[in-house]
């Protein structure tokens, strides 16, 4: 390895004592990613706090060929955040930059890259606005890292996806220029939307520095049910039945088979079946007002409900009568996967369909794997307005977890994503490719979609130095190419 000290000395010109640091301790929790899969070294943490930092820092990169990966929270499901373990990038924090600004009277929030998801939503709510997006690593993800990933949510349904709740962004290009594209313009016809070109692309294009985020009427009256269902194409009904008598107030809609509920149940030490008798499926609904509609949602509810159960479209349903009710009940949904991985070893897999062919794609990846691999368990769950499935497929009884993994979950996951992408679906939904399923991506996208990502790529980040290994497939990135 080559003497870092001429670079790492140029680096704390421009940062700082409390902006590098090549403590092993500090540097040790933000070396593994999130699952624990995947662990790293880095030369150095660099933690800029400003913007101008960030620009003068990869200027240096650029200049001496050093890879850089940025990290936000590291919470990220992919591996996307984490540096393999050669010890020659730098490991990029953008935790510092957490300025936020609410502007009441435009509905925005300006963010740096750095703010956490939750104070986000806290900053919104002293404004009675909100960030209609949110996910269970609320607390530790990044504004950052969220519009990179492209995170999704529980309230896709009614808002979409973070694609579609930025208004601006503001990026460090891999040459240290800085983009201000923070102009929250509802029309701007001048060319490409080059903010779209780097939401999504996980770091490896350019480095979000700060974005401004699109705020909507912070929640006036709340309602969240809990439906016992007699099967997954009876809870597509539901949906719709849903939409098209309120829809405009239902904001999630999850499923849950039987034995997954059965498992938080007996994972979590407070937990209780909401309903009496066991259903096949479940469904988790919520439905939201802002302050016009908030007197009106009780009732719309309510009928909601009682016609669908006059249409047998649910068998039996609860209500929540408070918020401590209503938290409960999406706990029950949000430890599906802590509690099965406490429970036994699984391989999971966050997939999409279009959501008309999600109960039919379930059925099938139930029967198809249970063919193929006979003794496993399937469960698929999620978002069911959106067509985001979640599906854990479990090890057998007593199986020893390494040896599995090794003969039996790789070979388990390929087949899942090679029947998904025969369907037309997509292997990541909502949690990116990272390392973790970059080399599955070139082997499930069309060649024309993955040579336009090469040549974004190339163009944008020549020398191959931003997040290497990520995303982009081995075989196609600049850096990793046979010469």
């Amino acid at each position: 390895m080559t003497d870092q000290t001429p670079f790492l000395d140029r680096a704390h010109a421009i940062l700082g004592d409390k902006g590098l640091s090549r403590d092993a301790e500090a540097m040790a929790p933000w070396l593994t990613d999130w699952r624990g899969r995947y662990e790293g070294r880095a030369m150095a943490l660099a933690s800029p706090a400003t913007t101008a930092e960030v620009a003068a820092l990869v200027k240096l990169c650029a200049e001496t060929a050093t890879p850089i990966v940025p990290q936000g929270g590291n919470s990220g499901m992919v591996g996307g955040a984490t540096p393999d373990g050669s010890g020659t990038a730098l490991l990029l924090s953008l935790r510092r930059l957490d300025t936020l600004e609410i502007d009441g009277a435009a509905s925005l929030a300006r963010c740096g890259a750095g703010v956490v998801l939750q104070t986000l939503h806290e900053a919104a709510e002293a404004k009675a606005l909100r960030f209609p997006l949110s996910l269970g690593g609320k607390g530790s993800a990044t504004v950052g890292g969220l519009v990179s990933t492209n995170a999704g949510g529980t309230q896709v349904l009614r808002h979409g996806v973070m694609r579609e709740l930025v208004a601006g962004l503001e990026v460090v290009t891999p040459g240290g220029e800085i983009l201000d594209l923070t102009a929250p313009l509802k029309k701007d016809n001048r060319g490409f939307d080059l903010k779209q070109v780097f939401i999504g692309s996980e770091g490896t294009l350019g480095i979000v520095t700060a974005a401004v985020l699109k705020l909507v009427p912070a929640i006036a009256e709340r309602r969240v049910v809990w439906a016992g269902l007699p099967d997954i194409h009876t809870a597509r009904r539901l949906l719709l039945h849903c939409q098209g008598r309120i829809g405009a107030a239902l904001e999630g809609f999850e499923v849950v088979p039987a034995d997954c509920l059965d498992t938080v149940v007996d994972y979590l030490p407070d937990a209780h079946h909401p309903l009496e008798g066991r259903h096949a499926w479940n469904a988790l609904l919520e439905f939201d007002a802002d302050a016009d509609g908030a007197a009106a949602l009780g009732d719309a509810v309510e009928a909601c409900l009682a016609s669908a159960l006059e249409a047998g479209l649910v068998e039996d349903a609860v209500i929540a009568a408070s918020e401590t009710q209503a938290e409960a009940l999406w706990a029950l949904r949000e430890n599906i996967a802590p509690a099965e991985k406490a429970h036994r070893p699984a391989v999971q897999h966050d997939i999409a369909v279009p959501p008309e062919a999600m109960p039919d794609t379930l059925t099938m990846l139930e029967t198809v794997i249970l063919q193929q691999f006979p003794g496993h368990e399937v469960r698929g769950f999620g978002h069911l307005g959106d067509g985001n499935i979640h599906l854990h497929v479990l090890a057998p009884e007593g199986s020893e977890p390494a040896r599995w993994e090794r003969e039996q979950g790789k070979a388990i996951s390929r087949f899942v994503y090679e029947r998904i992408a025969a369907v037309g679906g997509t292997i990541s939904a909502e949690h990116g490719i990272g390392q973790d399923k970059r080399d599955v991506l070139a082997a499930t996208r069309a060649p024309a979609e993955i040579s336009v990502m090469q040549a974004i790529k190339v163009a944008l980040d020549p020398a191959g130095l931003l997040n290497p290994g990520k995303l982009v497939p081995a075989r196609l990135a600049k850096d990793e190419r046979t010469p």
